[in-house]
């Protein structure tokens, strides 16, 4: 399942009575999943579920190849929706970037590979297991074990690619896993039960488990850096695994043209400029204020004529038989 970049989840308290929370990012409820529209604002999770349930319903019908890219028709949404209800205008070149955004999705969208029939789970678990597929998760797992192992914990607050390199891989298996389960709810509801068969259950746990890890990552990528920085490279670097899991599991390109495949190729760059310079648009997030400096007394050291050291704050007046030696000296 794709995580809309706008959703972001910060352990933070509430301060000022402004409904702003400490810290330089979107505010949001303590602990709730929340779409963030602009500053000062945010949309309840009911909200989020229904995005997210549309997403959903998206992928049982169309190939990932598809639906994901077109994720960046939210960060549009989102835009105009901040324009016309927070009064945030939209600046020209956010609007280029809009307009890049729709073109490169009508180009992917016309130039998008067939969604390929499936009877059942079992044949779902045919292709998840076949041996390019297995070798593509395997090296998933085990570069997403040495992301998070090795280069966490020593690069994951100075290098971006770290955090978001983890929620991008994994989440490719968790869109080729939602995918599965959302084929096999299609499935029984026309009345054949797929829910018998163990391969749907292990899809489903699947699914939870690598959409608990890609939130974490990626809640820990914006915690860490700026949004107008992570959404971009997080859309770049999800989409790319996406369609290339999709590719191996489903072949979604199988008897697709050279011309097509290409077209759709300049569609996916088309988007992600559009995103870049729609995100490079934004208001930078504001700086943490230093709260020791302004409680902290600003004094001067001098040296009277009889050689004792004297230390006075500097707004109090100097006595004129005092040397200056040190001047500006903050206690932390």
């Amino acid at each position: 399942m794709e995580v809309n970049i706008n959703i972001k989840r910060r352990k933070a308290v509430a301060s000022g009575g402004n409904g702003r929370c400490e810290g330089n990012y979107y505010p949001h409820m303590r602990g709730m999943h929340y779409v963030s529209l602009g500053e000062g604002s945010a949309l309840p999770p009911y909200e989020v579920i229904v995005g997210e349930i549309a997403n959903f319903v998206a992928y049982i019908y169309a190939p990932a190849a598809l639906v994901t890219p077109l994720g960046a028709l939210s960060i549009i949404v989102s835009a105009v929706l901040a324009d016309c209800i927070l009064d945030e205008k939209l600046k020209k070149m956010g609007m280029l970037g809009c307009l890049l955004c729709i073109v490169g999705s009508t180009i992917i969208v016309l130039h998008a590979p067939g969604e390929r029939e499936l009877d059942s789970v079992d044949e779902i678990w045919g292709l998840a297991i076949q041996p390019a597929f297995l070798l593509y998760t395997a090296s998933v797992i085990a570069v997403a074990v040495v992301l998070v192992l090795y280069c966490a914990p020593r690069y994951g607050q100075t290098n971006i690619l770290v955090y978001i390199g983890i929620c991008s891989i994994i989440g490719s298996l968790t869109v080729m896993s939602v995918k599965a389960i959302g084929i096999a709810i299609k499935l029984t509801l026309d009345g054949a039960n797929q829910f018998k068969y163990f391969q749907s259950w292990i899809f489903g746990m699947v699914s939870v488990t690598c959409i608990i890890v890609q939130l974490n990552f990626l809640n820990m990528a914006l915690d860490t850096f700026n949004t107008a920085v992570v959404s971009p490279i997080y859309y770049a670097l999800f989409t790319s695994f996406t369609i290339l899991a999709s590719a191996i599991m489903f072949k979604d390109y199988y008897g697709q043209s050279a011309s097509d495949i290409a077209s759709e190729l300049c569609g996916f760059i088309t988007v992600l400029s559009g995103t870049t310079i729609l995100h490079s648009t934004r208001d930078p997030d504001q700086p943490i204020t230093d709260l020791y400096t302004p409680l902290s007394p600003k004094v001067s050291w001098h040296i009277q004529n009889n050689g004792d050291l004297w230390k006075q704050k500097d707004e109090d007046g100097q006595s004129p038989n005092c040397i200056t030696i040190i001047r500006q000296d903050y206690f932390k």
